[in-house]
């Protein structure tokens, strides 16, 4: 069950991680940085807000790492990184996250720590990263469609019409 569990986070997580490339392949730096308005995060924010998030979850609470997450300055501002230093360092992050779920023992999954304020288990935590990596995964994709007005190609080539069986 555990296997199972691992193949299907991993793979919504590349999935989201293909979207985000794809989005990211179709903007310039000033709609990396563009936000709509003040209470809105640009596309750059929102990546510096993931790496953060999946490295504080999953390569510090179930990895091990140390926490060094300062929240905070994911959503500053202008911010003080370059495109490049944000891209990398997300692709980074979640490929390492990736790698630690691929081989995180069973007991590590079922086992509970706290993380950011919150008791959760090693499920839990992957549960999180997958879920909150979807979510901004949509936001990037919709400010994306917003800025180029077309659509992201994310299933061309695959039938969504097909029913169930």
């Amino acid at each position: 069950m555990a296997q199972v569990f691992r193949s299907e986070a991993i793979y919504r997580m590349e999935e989201s991680v293909r979207m985000i490339r794809i989005c990211l392949g179709t903007l310039d730096d000033a709609g990396f940085w563009h936000r709509p308005n003040e209470a809105s995060n640009a596309v750059g924010q929102l990546l510096s807000h993931l790496s953060g998030n999946i490295r504080q979850y999953l390569l510090s609470g179930l990895g091990g790492l140390p926490d060094t997450r300062v929240r905070q300055r994911e959503f500053d501002f202008p911010a003080p990184e370059g495109r490049q230093q944000v891209e990398e360092r997300f692709f980074g992050v979640a490929r390492e996250a990736i790698a630690l779920i691929s081989i995180v023992p069973e007991a590590d999954l079922l086992q509970k720590r706290r993380v950011q304020g919150f008791e959760l288990t090693g499920l839990g935590m992957v549960l999180h990263v997958v879920e909150h990596l979807s979510y901004h995964t949509g936001q990037i994709a919709y400010l994306t469609k917003v800025l180029k007005n077309r659509d992201l190609g994310f299933y061309d080539g695959i039938d969504l019409n097909i029913h169930n069986d």
